[in-house]
């Protein structure tokens, strides 16, 4: 019989292998594609942002459950507990224990000296492979049958019965590096409360007019958006499909819930200073060039004039369209172009301990759960330690059972 079995190789899985190992278990993890962590490698593409240097009850804050009901008492728990916190500064210390350099920039984001992923993907798999851990490839996990899981495998179908298992297989974004949520129905099936997915850090749809297309691909810079309460003064960027990049991300779960979304193109000049500069003489210029003349940046010049009609008259009405600009979009991206997803197993199916109430012995760590975070290190940080939260308590279940 198998000993522990951990069900995708992406952060959380990895860490659950890792914890389960390190208690002295026989570790198998079954990852359905050619390699691990497709996404972790995908997200560290243009510079892997492993965290936030930040104290942990502001990190804290970043992290929040689902609406989809049976909310904890303290969500903060599952990754917060004594024997499990993990938090930037673990985060921190257990890249350095696999060798990797870090670096804090100037927002208090951590990357790898070298940026990639890759490495520290590269020590990690070896230092399990030296813990005894068994990573096998290309075995996707088919459902239940009877008390055993069964997998589709190179070598055919194949039916595991482990002491103890941890399910780290991602939500319902980029499907095609494995996060597919094909689990759904099987869990369902077996009594698991599961709210609907929805896309996390994901773009905004926008229908763009014939001369935004020379912007696609252009960084909109210095200004703020504004949702609900939330305010983003992040970077994003103009795109064919509409508007992507962190800037957009960060408040992209308020205008996925409905929140009226505004831009502020010039969020650190008042407005009575802004009409002051409306009020000058025009003379000649078209009202384009008059514009870039006053912004200073033909990119929120277009923006104003996409988002912006009819055009205000007076230096007082400029001023408030220039500080608070409508966003016209046509909602969020879909699941299989979001960053993230909202949604999962419910927070009432499993208990303290991440076990599903439902199935004794089976674990459950990452994105399958329904809570999100923003990117800037949030993400990948909780599901190391909802992985490092779950895998020590699957070991403790196995030396409890085995009294």
């Amino acid at each position: 019989m198998t000993e522990a079995l951990v069900i995708g190789a992406g952060p959380a899985g990895l860490m659950a292998a890792e914890e389960l190992a390190r208690a002295g278990h026989a570790v198998i993890i079954a990852e359905a594609m050619p390699t691990p962590a497709r996404k972790f490698l995908m997200a560290g593409k243009s510079g892997l942002n492993l965290t936030k240097d930040e104290p942990l009850p502001a990190f804290m804050r970043n992290f929040s459950v689902g609406t989809g009901g049976g909310l904890p008492p303290d969500p903060r728990g599952y990754l917060c507990q004594d024997e499990s916190q993990f938090g930037p500064e673990d985060v921190m210390a257990w890249a350095r224990g696999l060798g990797i350099e870090l670096f804090t920039g100037s927002t208090g984001r951590v990357f790898p000296v070298g940026m990639k992923a890759s490495p520290l993907l590269r020590a990690w798999v070896s230092r399990l492979r030296e813990m005894g851990v068994e990573l096998r490839t290309r075995w996707r996990w088919r459902g239940f049958d009877g008390s055993g899981l069964v997998f589709d495998t190179p070598d055919g179908s194949q039916l595991l019965s482990p002491e103890v298992t941890v399910l780290a297989l991602g939500g319902a974004s980029w499907p095609r590096l494995g996060s597919d949520a094909a689990w759904v129905p099987w869990l369902r099936d077996m009594g698991v409360g599961i709210t609907p997915f929805r896309p996390a850090n994901m773009g905004l749809r926008v229908d763009w007019s014939g001369p935004m297309a020379r912007y696609f691909g252009q960084p909109v810079k210095a200004a703020a958006i504004h949702a609900g309460e939330q305010i983003s003064r992040g970077e994003w960027v103009i795109s064919r499909r509409g508007m992507e990049g962190g800037g957009v991300y960060a408040v992209s779960a308020a205008i996925r819930d409905g929140a009226d979304a505004t831009l502020d193109l010039a969020p650190d000049m008042e407005a009575d200073r802004l009409a002051e500069k409306f009020a000058r003489n025009r003379g000649r210029l078209s009202i384009g060039n008059w514009l870039r003349k006053l912004l200073g940046d033909p990119v929120k010049v277009a923006l104003l004039l996409e988002w912006g009609r009819p055009l205000p008259e007076t230096p007082e009405a400029w001023a408030a369209r220039v500080k608070s600009l409508p966003i016209h979009h046509d909602g969020p991206f879909s699941l299989d172009r979001a960053i993230s997803s909202a949604g999962g197993i419910r927070f009432d199916a499993v208990t303290g301990d991440l076990e599903l109430r439902a199935l004794p012995g089976i674990f459950v760590a990452g994105e399958m759960l329904d809570w999100e975070a923003p990117t800037g290190g949030y993400l990948i940080t909780h599901c190391l330690g909802q992985g490092r939260h779950a895998g020590r308590a699957a070991a403790r279940y196995l030396s409890s059972v085995r009294r």
